[in-house]
């Protein structure tokens, strides 16, 4: 994969100038960040002589994984004639592989030519969606008390984005998601587990303490973990400064000098930060449980760790790493890398989490209008654009017809220094500028927008969704998501300038695309209505099954919708057949019954729909489609041998008479061939 890394996050500036909205970092910084060096991810094919010969146990501890992952790549090394080192293990055949003097572009192509290798691409470095160089980041509590300026109190600094959506920008915010009404429903099970994949939590925080489940850390580069170890059961965050002696250098190429970040604390924070407690925030989902996974050290985060706690996360082993007690219905990444497609790697991750019932949320990344980075663009995955509180697309947001749905992203309007930023995200935080010192939550001065902060108030939404109806399926969640979404403004969007806000069209690489007026077409299905989304969840959930376990032609097949569920009761069901493939016409039996049989005439396939209504009148539709097989061709039965005609007596029949006849005969011609007594 010839990735790009995503760009750091920009705060949007709309009621200046439309150029004032332009990224305010240099093009060293906005540059992607190259694949680690010399690394790259194999996956090996299943059943290949290679994987044969050293087989990886998904459960093997730490010792045996490391020898199967170094005689992998011994043997792999002496097939390429050259020395190759053993990376992290991203699955039982999915591991890294690394090489000295020679570029992960030029050893993946190599890699990818051997016969065992399914594919290999490079290990590329993720970046979390990080706060802007922009003016008002990084003023100092100090600076804030010395210019007598304070901290305002309301909508503008508040937690905004939560609240009910004003009919009009003139009444406040339009693209906030009206948490409230999700609530009067459910805030949230602590069955229901939502996985945040970043830099780690501070624990100790006070919206975060009980809220969290032992989480894991699967930062396996010592040069980038910054806690003196790799993968452990640890993922506090140790902070991911970057000194100005570090950046640019070594592991560090590409990187800048900033301060800790504490952005999963924040992610973590807008899923699931303590309600009702007098103090600090509340999460969108405060009843759910958080698993933090912390896969991003100082800098960025490798490919091959973000791709295993994937997998961990949804509760597939990951060798060398003891199985997750508590598997995640939702991951949130709020982090990425920037391509024009998603990757082998990631698309396989992907697919093997959904497979398991998992609803993967991903931020768009934050490239000032570029396409939608990975994993996002990935096929599956639910890609979060940002939202201006005015509802039109904010400068930082990239986009893309990937996009699923948009949400909050915070903007600032103002930019001069000591005057508040109007509608940041409010987030959960530490104040150490490298490791950790207090805990505290970001406001106007010390900012949190970005799309990063969009993506955890989807998945926060879709944990509610699963609280609400646990039955449902990842591609449920996302219709349900995009069905309740509400339309994006046409209005109000204002550039400062007395310029017209353009409508967006499709990115361009390169090429900068700042506030617009969103569409279907590149910013998702609408704004993000959490309220609709978690009625719509609650609401039934048709399921067909095929009671018949091998529908053959010429004989009833059985249907069932006794699998549908509700957050009341169903009362009502109707069937359909919405294509009958030529092979059936009618329902043998179907009059608002959970059950339907119907009996195919020949060898085929059809598709029947069910839609079920519940005790609130709220309904829902699904599809089956059955193939049925031939009947199975029964052979003729074998005719008996002919018998000779019956020759009447007693006892023997024809038959008996036969065979006697026949031994009479035998025994005469005996006795003519014999010798006379005495005669030689």
């Amino acid at each position: 994969m010839a990735a790009r890394s995503a760009a750091l996050l920009l705060c949007a500036l709309a009621a200046l100038p439309a150029s004032a909205d332009r990224p305010t970092r240099s093009a060293a910084e906005r540059a992607p960040l190259s694949p680690v060096a010399g690394e790259v991810i194999v996956k090996f094919k299943p059943g290949a002589a290679l994987t044969r010969q050293y087989a990886l146990s998904a459960r093997a501890e730490a010792p045996a994984v490391r020898n199967v992952l170094n005689e992998r790549a011994a043997a792999m090394g002496a097939r390429l004639g050259r020395t190759l080192q053993a990376g992290a293990a991203g699955g039982t055949d999915i591991q890294v592989l690394r090489a000295t003097g020679m570029s992960a572009t030029e050893l993946a192509a190599k890699l990818a030519a051997d016969p065992d290798v399914e594919w290999a691409e490079p290990n590329e470095r993720m970046r979390r969606t990080a706060p802007p160089n922009d003016p008002l980041y990084g003023i100092s509590p100090t600076e804030r008390r010395s210019n007598g300026s304070t901290v305002q109190d309301g909508p503008t600094s508040g937690q905004w984005y939560l609240r009910a959506p004003a009919a009009t920008l003139a009444q406040g915010p339009v693209s906030s998601i009206d948490i409230e009404t999700a609530w009067a429903r459910t805030r949230g099970s602590a069955s229901v587990v939502v996985a945040v994949l970043d830099t780690g939590v501070r624990p100790e925080h006070p919206d975060l303490v009980g809220q969290l489940l032992p989480g894991y850390d699967f930062v396996s580069d010592t040069a980038i973990s910054n806690d003196g170890n790799a993968r452990d059961s640890d993922p506090t965050d140790p902070g991911d400064w970057v000194t100005r002696a570090e950046a640019g250098l070594g592991a560090f190429n590409d990187c800048s000098a900033s301060d800790s970040s504490w952005h999963g604390t924040a992610t973590a924070s807008l899923v699931a930060a303590k309600a009702d407690d007098a103090a600090g925030m509340a999460g969108a989902a405060p009843g759910v449980k958080v698993l933090p996974l912390r896969v991003l050290g100082k800098c960025y985060g490798s490919s091959v760790d973000i791709q295993a706690a994937m997998r961990w996360a949804a509760g597939i082993s990951v060798p060398g790493v003891p199985d997750n007690p508590n598997p995640a219905k939702v991951l949130n990444l709020s982090l990425g890398g920037s391509g024009a497609s998603c990757s082998a790697s990631y698309q396989s991750a992907v697919n093997d989490v959904l497979a398991r019932g998992v609803v993967i949320v991903a931020a768009a990344g934050n490239s000032a209008g570029g396409p939608v980075g990975s994993p996002a663009n990935c096929q599956g995955v639910i890609a979060v654009a940002g939202l201006r509180h005015a509802g039109t697309k904010v400068g930082f947001s990239d986009l893309g017809p990937q996009i699923s749905i948009a949400a909050p992203a915070g903007n600032c309007i103002n930019i001069t220094a000591g005057t508040p930023c109007l509608f940041p995200v409010l987030a959960a935080t530490n104040s150490g500028l490298q490791g950790p010192v207090a805990s505290t939550w970001t406001d106007s001065y010390n900012i949190t927008v970005g799309t990063s902060f969009a993506s955890p108030l989807v998945a926060a939404t879709a944990g509610l969704m699963f609280s609400a109806q646990l039955a449902l399926t990842p591609a449920q969640v996302q219709g349900r998501l995009q069905s309740t979404a509400r339309p994006f403004p046409t209005t109000g969007g204002d550039n400062g300038d007395g310029s017209v806000v353009p409508q967006c069209v499709a990115p361009r690489t390169g090429v900068d695309q700042l506030q617009c007026y969103c569409n279907t077409a590149f910013c998702g299905a609408g704004m993000l209505d959490a309220g609709r989304a978690v009625a719509a969840a609650a609401g039934p959930v048709a399921s067909i099954s095929v009671s018949t376990t091998r529908p053959t032609a010429g004989s009833e097949v059985a249907l069932s919708g006794t699998g549908s569920t509700s957050g009341g009761t169903i009362n009502g069901y109707q069937w359909a057949i919405s294509n009958n493939g030529g092979i059936v016409t009618a329902f043998s039996s179907a009059t608002n019954a959970s059950t339907a049989t119907l009996t195919p005439s020949a060898a085929g396939s059809f598709t029947v729909t069910l839609t079920v209504t519940d005790n609130t009148g709220a309904t829902d539709v699904t599809s089956r489609t059955v193939t049925v097989a031939a009947a199975p061709v029964v052979a003729p039965p074998i005719a008996p041998a002919p018998t000779p005609p019956d020759a009447g007596g007693g006892g023997g029949g024809s038959s008996s008479l036969f065979w006697l006849a026949a031994l009479a005969l035998a025994v005469q011609r005996l006795f003519r061939t014999a010798p006379a007594p005495g005669k030689a």
